[in-house]
């Protein structure tokens, strides 16, 4: 976990997921998780998904212009709009810049 994520642009993706093609979406999940990792300004991802389908990721980005590339990147484009036609049944972003970061770890 990064210690210190103050002044990096978080997007904050809150997803309910249906259940459909569970293989298929986790497939697309790791190549989405790896190429994100390769793209310039990439800081680091959270995430985590609750039983009945509610999942929130949260991205971060050096910058806005980093963020908005990987919104466009083709790719990911593609993987989205299947997400919209066959894994989830909505979803929300909410793109932000970090005022604030604090970090524990039990000793």
């Amino acid at each position: 976990m990064h210690d210190d994520r103050t002044g990096e642009v978080a997007v904050i993706f809150v997803s309910f997921r249906n259940g459909t093609d569970m293989i298929g979406y986790a497939d697309a999940a790791a190549a989405m998780d790896a190429l994100a990792a390769a793209q310039p300004g990439y800081r680091g991802v959270d995430s985590a998904r609750e039983a009945d389908g509610m999942g929130i990721t949260v991205s971060y980005w050096t910058d806005d212009a980093a963020a908005i590339a990987w919104r466009d990147h083709p790719e990911h484009a593609a993987i989205r709009e299947r997400g919209r036609s066959l894994w989830y049944d909505s979803y929300s972003v909410a793109v932000t810049q970090v005022q604030r970061a604090y970090h524990w770890t039990r000793p």
